[in-house]
């Protein structure tokens, strides 16, 4: 089989340069998925100059065009679920199912998304003066930059691209290098609709790439999902010349667990949000904060169900945990685990490379007892299937460390007491709070983001995509 070799997108073009890099299938990285250039500052110059040439005639355009356009590439994207799905659990790792899932996301927000471009969001006032009409509107910003994680590589790109899109902005998609297949794949799809030139513009390549659109001064806006360390530059760098920033940085999302739990389903939420997507969600339950009267079962009960999960290629029937996206993560996962022991954590099950019949980035999940939240493994963020657990007294004391720690992303709790549910969701420092439901997992329809260094700037998704991607204009008349 011959390795396709991607290239940009500018101008409504397929822009050819040297393939100095390859994606690796990390279930078997015998099989090279693409081969796919490391752009230079030259390419985002250009694709820059194309969304700013775009972007009066796309904002201008009616919203029903903007809709139908939307509507068309989640439709394309739906019906392309599964082979979409098989190439993003090829280059990602994820399990077939939870890429084809992916897929389906994508297209779905690209269709609400297509709604939201009719809705005129804006207000009529009464002025303070008789005689005097007051009104908003919201316009479009101009060019936004969207720097995107490997981790959702169809799902992330669509979040930020469609209601960029939708409201009129044209814009600058940088993906992240271990994915560049599925960005490619969505990018096609763009172009087969025949959005015009320029609307749409993707630009391969690693850190510098970033830089280039961060500090490119015909950028207004950056949409950016990654790490902190990454996020405070690129916030540094908007920032420092005044455009507009969103930042998501990650999570160490606690799940906690109170003796009045359902045992089921508490050891669901857990087996869900801690090792499904291997580990590789932002959202994903980290910490598990279990009280006194049900911790040994709970514990007992979760590292059962983890020892049993089949942990295979990706694109196997039957895999329920796939590889790690590359080795990179896989050392990082399993440099975490050393961590953990040396200080005192003990391995209850998981955390070994696993030898399969063919060569991948493979670790069996994980699950760490007797941990204390002053550990690393409780405070940096692992991205990885590993799972550790802190035992406490009571409610009181599981809020207090749920609470500590600098991410505020997701947050979830486990319990029948309507007053524990409550209380939590009200004193829990998260920008999202999960009832009875694992930390990760969410809808596309409704605000995403966090608190603290988890996130910065404007809700992602939903209604509250608005919010970033538009500017209010407010309008006064006489007469």
């Amino acid at each position: 089989m011959s390795v396709p070799s991607l290239s940009h997108y500018i101008n409504g073009e397929r822009v050819s340069a040297k393939a100095e890099h390859a994606s690796e299938n990390p279930s078997d990285t015998r099989d090279i998925v693409a081969r796919f250039p490391d752009g230079r500052a030259s390419e985002v110059d250009a694709a820059v100059a194309a969304a700013r040439k775009a972007f009066p005639a796309w904002a201008e355009s009616s919203p029903e065009v903007r809709s139908d356009f939307l509507d068309r590439i989640g439709n394309i994207i739906l019906e392309r679920r599964e082979q979409l799905g098989r190439l993003l659990s090829r280059e990602e790792g994820k399990t077939l199912p939870e890429g084809i899932g992916e897929v389906a996301r994508a297209g779905r927000i690209f269709k609400y998304f297509a709604g939201e471009a009719l809705r005129r969001h804006g207000q009529n006032l009464a002025s303070t003066r008789p005689g005097v009409d007051a009104s908003t509107t919201r316009e479009a910003v101009g060019v936004f930059g969207l720097i995107t994680p490997w981790n959702f590589p169809i799902a992330i790109p669509a979040w930020k691209s469609a209601p960029a899109l939708a409201f009129g902005n044209t814009v600058v998609l940088k993906p992240a290098d271990p994915t560049p297949a599925t960005a490619a794949a969505l990018a096609d799809i763009i172009y087969e609709v025949g959005v015009p030139p320029g609307v749409f513009n993707m630009v391969f390549g690693g850190a510098a790439v970033g830089e280039a659109i961060v500090k490119h001064p015909g950028v207004d806006g950056i949409s950016f999902t990654g790490s902190q360390a990454t996020g405070a530059k690129v916030g540094m760098g908007a920032m420092a010349r005044q455009a507009r920033v969103q930042l998501e940085m990650g999570g160490k999302n606690p799940l906690v667990v109170l003796d009045d739990a359902d045992l089921d389903r508490a050891v669901m939420c857990a087996l869900d949000g801690s090792f499904f997507a291997t580990g590789q969600r932002c959202t994903a339950s980290s910490r598990l904060i279990v009280t006194n009267g049900i911790h040994d079962k709970f514990v007992e009960a979760l590292a059962a169900k983890a020892a049993a999960l089949k942990v295979g290629d990706a694109l196997e029937t039957g895999s329920q945990v796939g590889p790690l996206v590359n080795q990179v993560q896989m050392e990082k996962t399993l440099s975490y685990l050393e961590i953990a022991g040396k200080e005192g954590g003990r391995l209850l099950t998981g955390g070994k490379q696993l030898k399969l019949d063919k060569p991948g980035w493979y670790v069996s999940p994980a699950v760490i007892a007797d941990t204390s939240q002053d550990m690393r493994v409780n405070r940096e963020e692992i991205f990885g299937p590993v799972a550790s657990t802190v035992r406490v007294k009571n409610y009181e004391e599981a809020l207090q460390i749920a609470n500590s720690g600098e991410f505020g992303l997701s947050a979830g709790i486990v319990t029948t007491s309507l007053k524990y549910a409550r209380h939590f969701q009200h004193n829990i420092r998260a920008g999202m709070v999960m009832v009875n439901l694992p930390t990760a997992g969410v809808d596309y329809h409704v605000p995403f983001g966090g608190t603290r260094r988890s996130s910065y700037g404007a809700r992602e998704q939903g209604f509250a995509a608005v919010e970033f991607y538009t500017q209010v204009k407010t309008a006064y008349v006489w007469g």
